[in-house]
């Protein structure tokens, strides 16, 4: 499915409700079907062999943890952007089904049980703040109330993510679940939304002691054959939002020499996908839908005069495109996530 889809500036209220209904029809068909599912899941005994929908029963579809958390996420962007929309309506029924304080009590005890500190860490509980975050910016009577029942388990996340940053003495710079600083990129968001000075403050010491010195990042080297975040793109769309605009122009001199002043998208090339039934190498088309928003990012980061934001747009112009016609939902393997990716993307939640 090709979309037509006006790119950088435009505002969120003139984009047409169609152009995402695809998207969050993916997630409607997902967020309450449990089976395939993969489960990633320690036993402390025999009692917790159960299947997901009573381990976790707010996010049991979707075939796992952290697509069912941002399938929830997309539906409820569904349903603050387009609320008078049959979808919009739809969307509301799955959340409402979905985020109950039963349900978010279970979760909260699931994640606390022991030998579960890792768990879903980062990528999952930074999509659960994100959920969160969308939550808390939509004003709206029932988003309160499910922002309400969800708090106790965005605050175990929180938690969660606090407790672990202080001992990581590395970063995670792979291209796939692990990556920090995609994760962090979320986190920041939602920290800020939520007033959580002490994540802020910790989201930033730690990208600084990450990332700051970085240089020469080896892009001619991506993508590895699973990614589906760019452990390049990602830092600097990371970096961006912790520094002023002309500190990252310089930053990103260093970090990506090689980013053209030309109008010319070939400096990196969207990846192919060879089999779109295979879940992991259907990652390279979320690759190129989250490398246009890192990108899109990564130029609204600069001076509105640096000489590389056509280069940065061209390549995330590319990039859109490629990702975009992916999202068909032909195979479950990419129609379980993609959505969420594209959705992220139109309408700029990184940029907002």
């Amino acid at each position: 499915m090709a979309f037509a889809l006006c790119a950088g500036t435009a505002t969120v209220a003139q984009r047409d409700a169609a152009v995402v209904s695809h998207f969050a029809q993916l997630a409607l068909d997902c967020v309450h079907q449990e089976y395939p599912n993969k489960i990633a899941h320690v036993l402390n005994d025999d009692g917790d062999v159960l299947p997901p929908r009573v381990l976790t029963p707010a996010f049991y579809g979707c075939f796992d943890w952290h697509s069912s958390v941002h399938g929830h996420w997309l539906l409820a962007r569904v349903a603050r952007l387009y609320p008078t929309s049959d979808l919009g309506v739809s969307a509301r029924a799955a959340l409402e089904r979905s985020v109950t304080v039963g349900h978010i009590a279970d979760e909260v005890r699931y994640v606390s049980s022991p030998g579960r500190a890792g768990f879903e860490r980062p990528y999952g509980l930074a999509w659960l703040l994100q959920l969160a975050t969308e939550l808390r910016e939509w004003d709206d009577p029932d988003a309160r109330r499910w922002q309400a029942a969800l708090a106790p388990l965005e605050t175990a996340a929180a938690l969660q993510i606090k407790a672990w940053l202080p001992k990581l003495t590395h970063p995670i710079r792979i291209g796939e679940h692990s990556q920090t600083a995609f994760a962090f990129g979320l986190v920041f968001d939602w920290a800020q939304v939520a007033g959580d000075t002490e994540m802020l403050e910790l989201i930033t010491r730690r990208t600084t002691d990450y990332y700051a010195d970085d240089y020469d990042c080896p892009l001619r080297y991506e993508p590895s054959g699973h990614d589906f975040l760019s452990p390049c793109l990602a830092e600097a769309d990371l970096l961006r939002r912790v520094t002023t605009p002309n500190a990252f122009a310089t930053w990103l001199g260093r970090f990506l020499p090689g980013v053209p002043e030309h109008r010319d998208p070939a400096w990196v090339e969207p990846a192919i996908v060879s089999d779109a039934t295979d879940g992991k190498l259907v990652h390279l088309d979320g690759l190129n839908l989250s490398r246009a928003w890192m990108l899109e990012g990564i130029a609204a980061g600069l001076p509105d005069d640096d000489a590389r934001l056509a280069g940065l747009r061209a390549a995330a112009a590319a990039h859109r495109e490629a990702g975009l016609d992916a999202v068909s939902g032909a195979h479950y393997e990419g129609g379980h996530w993609l959505g969420t990716f594209a959705m992220y993307l139109v309408t700029e939640r990184g940029l907002h």
